[in-house]
């Protein structure tokens, strides 16, 4: 039942340009020559430092999606005040009403003392900060499968603009189909599971 009733939330910023893979990485040295052995200077880039970004939310379950929402610069207020209480809540009551447990991760802005009285007093259930790891992104849904889902539609061709980033991610979301959260939300209790036999530590080689 805890499963059924979960709603998993997290924010992710998306750039116009691909994010960094090795293959960003070009130098001509000798065959069988490993990178750690080439000076830093050899290094040519081949994409942009500073390249133009979006951050977005999300909340998914079994129970349904919420829409996809473009967030400001987070900080612990606005989270609380704006994105959490205008936005993201309501969203998330209208995909499962008053029967879901609200879970994050545990962000500064998301453990705050007075985000923690806003969930109590919002939502039906949330998990708390003395039941969560105080870094738990191997443990949500959203940040163990459907960012990585959306990361790779969204750069499958190229991104000119701001703009046109944005309508890839609407575009993307929309398609994410509910069995892939379906099959996200079902691999939790199999995380928690070597999370706690791993003591807290890493634990994705016992899976």
């Amino acid at each position: 039942m805890m499963i059924l009733r979960s709603i998993s939330y997290d924010e992710k910023v998306f750039t116009v340009e691909p994010p960094f893979t090795s293959q960003n990485y070009r130098v001509y040295v000798p065959v069988g020559t490993k990178k750690r052995f080439i000076q830093p200077s050899r290094l040519l880039r081949m994409c942009s430092t500073f390249s133009k970004s979006v951050m977005v939310s999300v909340a998914m379950s079994k129970m349904g999606v919420t829409e996809l929402i473009f967030v400001d610069p987070v900080n612990s207020h606005y989270y609380r005040n704006v994105l959490l209480s205008q936005q993201m809540i309501p969203a998330i009551k209208q995909v499962a009403g008053d029967t879901f447990v609200f879970q994050q991760n545990s962000a500064p802005a998301h453990r705050a003392r007075d985000t923690s009285q806003l969930l109590q007093r919002e939502t039906p259930d949330f998990i708390g900060l003395d039941l969560w790891p105080p870094n738990s992104p191997d443990m949500n849904p959203v940040d163990y499968k459907i960012w990585s889902v959306m990361q790779q539609r969204v750069y499958e061709s190229r991104i000119n603009s701001v703009d046109e980033l944005k309508q890839r991610l609407h575009d993307v979301w929309d398609g994410v189909q509910q069995h892939i959260i379906d099959l996200a939300v079902s691999q939790w209790r199999q995380r928690l599971t070597a999370c706690v036999r791993a003591h807290g530590r890493h634990f994705e080689h016992l899976l």
